[in-house]
């Protein structure tokens, strides 16, 4: 049986705070995927988003749990 995705609300981007809740994945995981360019981010500013289709991207491809 699979897992839904998680529930990711209507935004166009995510701050890191917002994603490491959405995701429950922690801080340190998510900079090393962004670093790994497993996970694309973006500068607005000085705040680093991710943007949703990104996000779904990446969450889509995390490894199926048998």
């Amino acid at each position: 049986m699979e897992l839904p995705a998680p529930a990711i609300p209507d935004k166009l981007a995510y701050s890191i705070r917002k994603v490491i809740k959405l995701a429950h994945v922690s801080r340190s995981m998510l900079y090393r995927e962004i670093s790994e360019a497993r996970l694309r981010a973006v500068k607005r500013g000085n705040r680093t988003l991710i943007l949703a289709a990104d996000l779904l991207d990446w969450i889509a491809r995390w490894p199926k749990s048998r």
